[in-house]
C-alpha cells in the first residue's frame, strides 16, 4: 500500500514537471504548417519522455488507504474511508440523508 502510493505521488510530480515540455511537443506535431522533419524530430522527442510523465498513468488513489477503485475525487478518499469519516462527523458539511 504505501509502494503504490509513494508511486503514485512520483507519477503525479513528474506529470507535472514535464507538463509544458510534452505540450510544446503536441502542439509542433499538430501544427501542419511546420515542415514534417520538425514534426518527426518532435515526435521522437516526445517518445523519449519518461513513460510516467504521461498524465494518462496517473491514477486516483486513496490518501488514506491506496485503494484505486471507488474514489471520490473532491476528497481523494475512497467511499468506504468516506463514510467511516462522515459517520464519526469528521468531515464537515457532510450528513447522512434523511428526507
Amino acid at each position: 500500500m504505501v509502494n503504490t502510493l509513494q508511486r503514485d505521488e512520483l507519477r503525479r510530480k513528474q506529470v507535472l514537471s514535464y507538463e509544458l515540455k510534452r505540450r510544446q511537443y503536441k502542439l509542433i506535431i499538430q501544427d501542419l504548417s511546420l515542415s514534417p522533419d520538425i514534426r518527426a524530430r518532435a515526435v521522437e522527442l516526445l517518445n523519449k519522455l519518461p513513460r510516467s510523465s504521461s498524465p494518462t498513468r496517473i491514477r486516483n488513489r486513496c490518501i488514506l488507504s491506496g485503494r484505486s477503485r471507488g474514489v471520490l475525487r473532491q476528497w481523494r478518499i475512497s467511499r468506504i474511508r468516506f463514510r467511516d469519516l462522515a459517520a464519526q462527523g469528521l468531515i464537515p458539511g457532510v450528513s447522512k440523508a434523511s428526507w
